[in-house]
């Protein structure tokens, strides 16, 4: 069977992130940025059964952690993560029955829906390889900083998988559009990131010294902006994926008059009318 998460959600993330130590990967938090990278660097940050549940429990209990404002998923040793391990993961899967392996690929798809559905923006950044799973988590994120020399392939075609691998096909074709992504799926070729830059798929490049900085730019204008309006942008970005027109205007009419009800939008009016920059606290 595949492993679940020795992290069962107690509330004590909610109530302190500080005291949060997860198993199979790092966590820091410092106000109200939290950061998250896999910790096997020597091996270039494989993914495990392991972390796989544990990163999906992690980022299903945010939903409910209001003190984490925005999460940067950071590499670790120069890498961001070669994907699935080829030792603890893609072996034993040789050997597991239908159900077992839909059991698993139900599980890896779940920590995309959860960094998707939870209310705090996620930024990635992207140093060195960055492949199969390891390059769908940056896909998932809403915003990514790569490296000029870094190396994103979705690479499930070359071990004789298809590239409809956790949302692949539906979230990429919508960041870089469906020919391009057709090309990486298919060919299961390297994509730079110059070229991910020019394509849309990076947000900005920075050097390898400068692309925490750079992440954490983003990650602090996002923290110290209204978060319950952001979480809102975020859902409606997510559910206006399958509306028409109409009824996109008619939720994010309904949305935004929900957050015109927050204090965060009074105090920004108070602030223009002071000559103020406004002090936005998430409520």
């Amino acid at each position: 069977m595949v492993p679940q998460s020795s992290w069962t959600g107690n509330n004590e993330i909610d109530m302190n992130p500080e005291k949060f130590k997860p198993e199979h990967f790092k966590w820091s938090y410092c106000d109200g940025i939290a950061t998250i990278c896999l910790d096997r660097p020597k091996r270039k940050n494989p993914l495990t059964f392991e972390s796989y549940a544990e990163l999906r429990d992690c980022f299903r209990d945010l939903v409910y952690t209001k003190n984490v404002k925005v999460v940067v998923f950071a590499p670790n040793g120069g890498n961001f993560s070669s994907g699935g391990d080829v030792h603890d993961i893609i072996g034993p899967l040789v050997n597991m029955e239908m159900t077992e392996l839909l059991d698993f690929t139900r599980m890896t798809g779940d920590l995309i829906k959860a960094i998707r559905s939870c209310p705090q923006p996620v930024i990635a950044a992207v140093e060195g390889i960055s492949v199969g799973a390891g390059a769908i988590i940056p896909m998932a994120c809403d915003l990514r900083v790569g490296t000029p020399d870094c190396k994103t392939a979705f690479l499930f075609n070359k071990v004789g998988l298809a590239g409809c691998d956790m949302g692949a096909c539906a979230i990429l074709p919508r960041i870089i559009g469906q020919g391009r992504a057709s090309e990486l799926l298919f060919l299961g070729r390297t994509m730079s990131g110059e070229e991910g830059e020019k394509w849309g798929y990076f947000n900005s490049l920075a050097n390898s010294k400068e692309l925490m900085n750079t992440a954490m730019k983003y990650a602090q204008k996002i923290a110290n902006g209204p978060t319950f309006a952001n979480s809102i942008t975020k859902n409606q970005l997510n559910y206006e994926w399958n509306m028409g027109l109409d009824a996109a205007i008619e939720s994010e009419a309904q949305a935004q008059a929900i957050c015109m009800q927050t204090k965060d939008f009074e105090r920004a009016y108070t602030a223009f009318i002071n000559k103020e920059k406004p002090k936005f606290e998430g409520n």
